[in-house]
């Protein structure tokens, strides 16, 4: 039976403890809340800390959704469930719900959070996905205050993210923006497996019915291809049409960088990422056009 290297457990109760003790205690410690990719990678040997601090307690402090009129704020404590059962988070960006159907299953689903996901920064990871297509912002606590970053200043690379030693992330937002909506697709090889690949959309619409802007990231492409550079300059100002669609698709495929293994060879994956990418355009146009219709 595979076990971790002998360890020391601490439990906060603040955000401030937890601040408090990974200054004191460096990179010796280790952060841990739902811990299902943590304690597999532990077991395995592939990472070793003398300490792990246990925040399931800061979900009082940290977990929460709170809709503002141009901002919605996730605590990064929140768990998957909450999001998948959140009728504001749907409401404005239905490629939440999308994605957290599709997360694993219900245990991790219970226990999971959003700042995991995110700290994890797996480039196979959902959510990490959806928020870079969302734009979103993420809060960084430390010993200084707190500092904002970007999701593409956030992940620095495959499981390397930018919150230091003795820092914390508290929250995340995203920008709520009108005549928009989002989707989300992933294929994989059994439900709740990470993807084969996976790819998130968010559409904004002009008044005269062209794109406005557009964004696409996709997941289990490669080291770097959260977000998609290019679909935006390719859609922007031009009428949604599949033709565009499968431009989009190219721009995608062409960004992926994946890599052949047993979930599938790199060709097939990139034909995904190209299929995915139309998909998801296509739901997130078609969603915004029944807002309209439901709206008349």
């Amino acid at each position: 039976m595979q076990v971790p290297a002998p360890f020391e457990y601490q439990r906060v109760s603040s955000v401030d403890q937890a601040i408090g003790l990974l200054d004191r205690l460096g990179d010796t410690a280790r952060l841990v809340a739902g811990g299902h990719s943590l304690i597999p990678m532990m077991k395995l040997r592939l990472a070793n800390f003398e300490y792990l601090i246990d925040i399931n307690d800061l979900h009082e402090e940290l977990g929460y959704i709170t809709e503002e009129p141009r901002t919605i704020r996730i605590g990064a404590m929140t768990r998957h469930r909450e999001l998948l059962e959140s009728r504001a988070l749907a409401d404005a960006f239905p490629i939440f719900r999308d994605a957290e159907r599709v997360i694993a299953d219900p245990v991790v689903r219970n226990r999971g959070t959003l700042g995991g996901s995110l700290c994890q920064a797996d480039p196979s990871e959902d959510l990490s996905a959806v928020c870079t297509t969302l734009d979103a912002q993420c809060v960084i606590r430390g010993l200084d205050g707190e500092r904002v970053v970007s999701m593409e200043e956030f992940h620095r690379g495959p499981y390397e993210t930018a919150v230091g030693d003795a820092e914390i992330l508290t929250e995340v937002r995203f920008p709520i923006r009108p005549n928009g909506s989002s989707a989300y697709e992933k294929v994989e090889r059994r439900a709740g497996d990470w993807a084969v690949v996976s790819a998130g959309a968010a559409v904004w619409l002009a008044e005269d019915g062209t794109v406005a802007d557009a964004r696409v990231g996709l997941a289990a492409v490669g080291p770097n291809t959260a977000g998609i550079p290019g679909i935006a300059d390719a859609m922007r100002g031009h009428a949604p049409s599949e033709e565009l669609y499968a431009r989009a698709g190219a721009i995608a495929a062409n960004a992926a960088d994946p890599v052949t293994d047993r979930r599938g060879s790199a060709e097939y994956k990139r034909h995904l990422a190209k299929e995915l990418t139309v998909r998801v355009l296509r739901e997130s146009v078609a969603r915004i056009r029944e807002q309209h219709r439901q709206g008349a």
